[in-house]
């Protein structure tokens, strides 16, 4: 079938994707984004201290994919409400290259003291992603009740940048890509009503 004139093919924008995954990009937008995050060890130290936001009641579970840094929606939680939740989960969800995963190796946890613990979620490749009915079955170990929780996350915004980190032809599709990917809370099956969005801009 003939391509109208103008038009990219499917598997050249695939192509061009690959090759932005490829040459490493993403990964110095990433590296810009968490320029200037607090330290997650300086942040569980510092509830402890005097300084220490308050408390309120209540789960708070945050999707992040940063374990070193806080997380980019509890950053924007803490500056725009000033409070935090009295449990936490830094929740994490894995995509393993296996089919299934079994059900003793779902879930794991750290606890990071002060009502903060690391959780880790695994799904195989052949499974769907569905975060809140993997909390419900284990959620003794979990902890948080996906029924009740807040499911915070982080939406990230691409603008133009003065100091860019792609290519002049890279940027629109990575903008396309960006703006046209399923959403985390769709594609984890995070039910809308439980779900707050807190956005922030991402420079390219």
């Amino acid at each position: 079938m003939a391509v109208p004139r103008g038009a990219v093919p499917d598997t050249a924008l695939l192509d061009r994707a690959d090759a932005i995954l490829a040459w490493g990009a993403p990964a110095g937008l990433l590296a810009r984004r968490d320029e200037g995050a607090q330290p997650l060890a300086a942040f569980l130290a510092g509830l402890d201290t005097p300084g220490a936001p308050p408390r309120v009641p209540g789960t708070a579970v945050y999707l992040t994919g940063q374990r070193e840094v806080v997380p980019t929606a509890l950053a924007l939680n803490l500056r725009h409400n000033g409070v935090l939740h009295e449990a936490v989960a830094l929740l994490h969800v894995r995509a393993e290259r296996v089919p299934r995963v079994a059900e003793a190796e779902r879930v794991t946890v750290a606890e990071l003291g002060d009502g903060v613990r690391d959780v880790t979620v695994r799904f195989g490749f052949a499974e769907a992603p569905d975060v809140p009915a993997a909390l419900r079955l284990h959620r003794r170990e979990a902890g948080p009740d996906p029924d009740a929780a807040s499911f915070f996350l982080g939406r990230e915004v691409p603008v133009p940048s003065m100091r860019p980190e792609l290519k002049a032809w890279e940027e629109p599709l990575f903008v396309f890509l960006t703006r046209n990917a399923v959403r985390a809370p769709d594609y984890f099956r995070i039910l809308p009503p439980r779900v707050v969005e807190l956005g922030t801009r991402v420079e390219l």
